[in-house]
């Protein structure tokens, strides 16, 4: 068969780049759909808010199974399978006639992306070897960088030239390219039995997230002091306490908690988990500030933060290439994130009569310093980890990736409305709560900064190679050309 001459190498990373574009992407181009929405259902555009709460809820429900089922059904199968879903769940909300059942499909999207993103990366790492994971890594960062900030100006198009519909329907040919291109080419992995489903595990951390993922979304915009906030957060966190302490009594565990406990690991996902807090709060921040405190349009706004994707891609070739091969992950990650929280601070000096080419500087370098944080962390996180631990590893940055955005703009909104009014009467927009904002995303990534001191190098040593001395074993997974392929 033809995926036999393939590399799967390449195989696996055109279709998890695909997997990853779409599901990033969908996060950010839905809202600027919103208010048409609302039109278009004859509802406030408040009422609206469940297409991006039920999509968030269901990715944080499907999220800790991911990596039981892939190890049970065999990555390929999984991915695959939630790709076509995803897609048809896109096509579905392109031609929902009512609330209801965009909300509904919404659901299908959500189980779906919360399945591709985990199975896709531990295939990913199983078939790349450490010493190949920073260039894997490098290719990570384009959906990564591109399709939130792409998202906004896709949806603007769509919704101003086209129809709202397109901001599902444009996941589909999408969708349907990667799910034949990986069922033609991709190989099956195979990697040892799963174990015994864990169904209290899987209830604990399936309400457990789902809870706080709402009360954190929504606790921001509707009131922290609200009952159904209050409740959702509390009990959310009281069933992950709960869930910690029957993961690690467990001999085989839905979630492998006890790998945030190997160092390398565990500080990998602490740095990531606090630059993202940083990272995704700021950008959430600075859209706000571009509009509602310079004055700009939405295209504008978008068109301004969009130095930013260009300066992660930027520098992830530079840390990929020249860096991370000789450094290591320590070094890199606290430069990086204190140039951020610099980057950060320096927006608390823009105002109304700055050029907008300074902030835009400054986003271009933030953004090359978050490439600078993606790059080692994805890198040196499974340095240590065996291939049968990859999917339980893969679970559990997936979760702390989504953790990281949903506190981010939990985090930065609460500040922002804790820090005084916008709008002063009969006067100039107060911008003190927006630098309120970027000071506290700016101690964010210095606490990640300093977090990052504690990683030793020696740790990652499998992964700090220089390109011409990497190893030319083949990595578990790949198939060599003329071998018999292994299907799942």
């Amino acid at each position: 068969m033809l995926f036999r001459q393939i590399n799967q190498k390449i195989a696996v990373s055109v279709v998890y780049v695909a997997a990853l574009f779409m599901t990033i992407m969908d996060s950010t181009i839905v809202n600027v759909a919103l208010p048409t929405l609302g039109n278009e259902f004859h509802v406030e555009t408040a009422a609206v808010n469940g297409v991006v709460i039920y999509y968030l809820v269901a990715l944080a429900a499907t999220i800790p199974i991911s990596g039981w089922l892939g190890d049970k059904l065999g990555g390929r199968r999984v991915l695959l399978g939630a790709i076509l879903l995803f897609a048809t769940a896109s096509a579905l909300c392109g031609m929902a006639q009512s609330l209801t059942q965009l909300e509904a499909f919404r659901v299908l999207q959500g189980i779906a992306g919360g399945l591709m993103t985990p199975v896709g990366l531990a295939m990913l790492w199983r078939t790349f070897p450490p010493a190949e994971r920073a260039r894997a890594s490098a290719i990570l960062v384009i959906p990564t960088a591109l399709a939130p900030a792409l998202g906004p100006v896709l949806g603007g198009l769509f919704v101003t030239f086209v129809s709202w519909r397109w901001v599902f329907l444009v996941n589909v040919p999408v969708g349907l390219a990667a799910f034949f291109f990986g069922l033609v080419y991709l190989a099956g992995q195979h990697h040892g039995d799963a174990g015994k489903f864990d169904l209290a595990g899987f209830l604990l951390a399936g309400s457990g997230l789902s809870l706080l993922m709402y009360g954190l979304s929504q606790g921001p915009f509707a009131g922290w002091s609200q009952p159904t906030i209050l409740a959702s957060c509390l009990i959310g966190a009281a069933l992950l306490v709960a869930l910690v302490f029957i993961e690690l009594r467990r001999t085989e565990p839905l979630l492998k908690l006890r790998l945030l406990g190997e160092r390398l690991f565990g500080l990998s996902n602490a740095v990531m988990l606090l630059g993202g807090i940083a990272f995704i709060g700021t950008l959430f921040i600075v859209s706000l500030f571009y509009q509602d405190g310079l004055g700009l349009t939405a295209a504008q706004a978008g068109l301004s933060i969009f130095p930013e994707a260009l300066g992660v891609m930027a520098g992830s070739q530079i840390v990929a290439k020249k860096l991370y091969p000789v450094f290591g992950p320590r070094r890199i990650l606290f430069g990086a994130l204190v140039l951020i929280a610099a980057m950060m601070l320096a927006l608390t000096t823009v105002g109304p009569t700055t050029s907008l080419w300074w902030p835009r500087a400054m986003l271009f370098t933030m953004g090359m310093g978050m490439s600078g944080v993606f790059i080692p962390v994805q890198t040196a996180a499974f340095a240590t980890t065996s291939h049968r631990d990859m999917g339980g590893a893969s679970t559990l940055l997936s979760t702390q990736q989504q953790l990281a955005g949903a506190l981010g703009v939990a985090i930065m909104t609460t500040v922002f409305v804790a820090a005084g009014s916008v709008a002063l009467p009969g006067g100039p927009t107060d911008l003190t709560p927006y630098r309120v904002a970027f000071a506290v995303a700016a101690v964010f990534a210095l606490l990640g900064a300093g977090v990052a001191l504690f990683i030793r190098d020696a740790d990652a040593a499998a992964t700090i190679t220089r390109w011409r001395e990497r190893p030319r074993e083949q990595p578990q997974g790949e198939v060599k050309a003329g071998e018999p392929a292994i299907l799942e």
